[in-house]
């Protein structure tokens, strides 16, 4: 019940109405809950996953569900979770106490006042505002919802919890553009993408991964507070607060763990159907001068900015959490974790992995998205030890010389292709698309490294006998790049001698550098040597 007459203008109250799907981890049975009543399922560990939830929105709602808790719990006084949905009612209802009829909570409000995640218009009127949107994946964050990644207007028959997804993802992950300057506050300089990197149980549900995270906010809270000079008392809800697109708050005025919006938009109602409007802010809504994106974001790993040397929130590009992204944030090497990544509490029992999520992002003068990238990486016990013990650097050793293992492969592998298409011409004398359709076969080849490189570097680390393994390893390697290079052959010269000297030079080349006295890898050279060499003749291929 609430605690006054509701307005008539209220509509998709979250604190009272089911309107949030989700499916049960026992049988996948399909349920829908108001917000405190998922807070009470969430903290049973029943619920598996959320079927209108979309890949790229995936983090938004976990960070939403664990920031919304830590501060209602701070609020309350209270280090462990509330078990009944009566008690999560009464703590979010009492973050808003300007609006008792629940009306910070609904999807729908009068325009000036504030509705879930979309601040007061101070002059009550959407006038002048974008026709209507009738689906919610056009409302979705701007340049990930683009045609090219993901087609729009497609959810028609949308339910409420598409829209409270879409409106999430907007506000908590939307980027700078021309109109809609700005852009999120959590993010990797002027232009970049929120990021998500954490530790999680593989086997637990996601309320056990939530209530992991909450617990770390809350653990970290005063130090956030005293880094980054928020306020105690601070605005920790920022669509609470009027806002008329023109002004921005400074980052001392809000809350550790504040959670943010960043454009001016509305939802409404129409037909019983839920419809949204914006309209475009010339300011962004939190001031973003000095270390942008330096907020404590508890899922930001800080890179360093080898340019500055200064630290800055982790952005991906087109290839996404490849490898060498991946190397550095178990290892730390010129990076710093972020909070969430903490292994601390966890036990092997609980199967932890890295679960790294983000948009890619192309930087200058025309920023651009190149798809959502998500990588699991499963970690062992021993690597747990490893991280438990702040015993870094062993995982950096290991990491950073299969890292330039793989490098040297891959260029003796292109050095092999240019060799082919070239028709054992000059290098000289490749052009610049021969050269390019040869890293285009050289890259196909690393990123099928790169999909077992995790796996790989674990036997690794666990083993003991590490430098057999690693030796083992390299053959592996060396015998995967050596088949793909035959499979390349299909795209070399087709005459018959031209081909048979394309071949037999591509081979001399990969093999021979292999080998050689000057192998860039002088154990498997070694190996090599002790075994009987090879014949290099294409005859056979």
């Amino acid at each position: 019940m609430t605690a006054n007459p509701p307005d008539p203008g209220l509509s998709f109250q979250l604190l009272d109405e089911p309107l949030i799907r989700w499916r049960r981890h026992a049988d996948g049975a399909l349920q829908r809950s108001s917000l405190p009543e998922l807070f009470a399922a969430l903290v049973r560990d029943e619920v598996r996953d959320f079927p209108a939830l979309r890949a790229h929105q995936r983090h938004s709602w976990h960070a939403f569900l664990c920031q919304l808790a830590a501060i209602a719990l701070h609020a309350a006084e209270q280090d462990t979770p509330f078990e009944a949905a009566e008690e999560w009612r009464a703590v979010l209802l009492a973050l808003t106490p300007g609006h008792p009829d629940g009306a910070a909570w609904c999807l729908v409000a009068p325009p000036d006042r504030p509705a879930l995640l979309q601040a007061p218009v101070p002059s009550g009127d959407l006038a002048g505002w974008q026709e209507p949107m009738h689906t919610p994946d056009n409302l979705d964050m701007l340049l990930t919802a683009k045609n090219h990644h993901l087609k729009l207007g497609r959810a028609f028959h949308s339910e409420p919890d598409d829209w409270l997804f879409a409106l999430l993802s907007l506000q908590t992950q939307d980027m700078h553009s021309v109109k809609y300057v700005g852009g999120i506050s959590r993010k990797g300089g002027s232009i970049g993408a929120r990021v998500g990197v954490g530790a999680e149980s593989s086997i637990g549900g996601f309320g056990a991964n939530w209530w992991a995270h909450t617990l770390i906010l809350l653990a970290e809270r005063e130090t956030v507070r005293d880094d980054h000079s928020f306020a105690d008392g601070g605005i920790a809800l920022l669509w609470l607060s009027p806002w008329d697109g023109a002004t921005s708050l400074p980052l001392t005025s809000l809350a550790p763990h504040y959670i943010e919006i960043c454009r001016s938009v509305r939802l409404i109602e129409h037909d019983g159907r839920v419809l949204a409007t914006k309209t475009p802010n010339p300011k962004p809504r939190i001031e973003q001068i000095g270390a942008i994106g330096l907020t404590g974001d508890p899922w930001a790993p800080l890179f360093v900015v080898r340019k500055t040397g200064a630290y800055s929130p982790l952005t991906v590009g087109e290839s996404g959490f490849n490898h060498k992204v991946v190397a550095r944030l178990l290892s730390l090497a010129d990076c710093k974790a972020s909070a969430a990544q903490s292994v601390r509490r966890m036990k092997p029992a609980d199967r932890p992995q890295l679960v790294a999520r983000s948009i890619g992002i192309k930087g200058g003068i025309k920023s651009e998205t190149l798809g959502f990238h998500e990588r699991r990486v499963p970690l062992s016990p021993r690597m747990v030890s490893l991280l438990q013990s702040d015993n870094h650097s062993a995982l950096a050793a290991v990491a950073k010389e299969r890292e330039l293992a793989l490098g040297e492969v891959r260029s003796l592998l292109r050095y092999a292709l240019v060799a082919l298409f070239n028709n054992v011409k000059s290098d000289k004398e490749a052009s610049d698309p021969l050269k390019a359709k040869a890293s285009r076969f050289a890259d196909a080849f690393e990123r099928k490294e790169d999909a077992r490189f995790f796996t790989d570097l674990t036997d690794e680390v666990d083993s003991d006998h590490a430098p057999a393994e690693r030796l083992q390893w390299l053959i592996g390697l060396a015998e995967r790049a050596d088949a793909h290079l035959l499979l390349a052959f299909e795209a070399g010269p087709r005459s018959a001698v031209r081909r048979y000297r394309a071949r037999s030079a591509a081979l001399s080349r990969f093999r021979g550098g292999l080998r050689g006295t000057k192998s860039p890898l002088p154990a498997l050279a070694e190996h090599y040597r002790q075994q009987t060499p090879p014949q290099t003749s294409a005859e056979d291929t």
